[in-house]
């Protein structure tokens, strides 16, 4: 079980892999409503994972990543983007 509360270190990490989801959503040129109807997501639940508002689900994170046609890992990597990502 994580502490509580969490570190200050986790909603920044947390808010960095919404940046990745945007980033990486509006290299597809989708909106958030185009991206939540390809994963099978609200778009309510794009905008909190990218607003970094709540902790994202394994799950939600792996149909994402699906839907926009990218590893897991480009959506969760730690600093900038690599040369030719999104």
């Amino acid at each position: 079980m994580p502490t509580d509360p969490l570190p200050d270190w986790v909603p920044v990490r947390r808010r960095a892999i919404g940046d990745n989801v945007r980033a990486a959503r509006t290299a597809a040129g989708l909106t958030q409503e185009g991206l939540a109807g390809r994963a099978g997501l609200d778009r309510k639940t794009v905008n909190r994972l990218e607003q970094g508002v709540n902790s994202p689900l394994l799950d939600h994170l792996l149909v994402i990543a699906d839907a926009l046609g990218v590893p897991l890992s480009d959506l969760v990597r730690e600093g900038p983007p690599a040369p030719g990502s999104p």
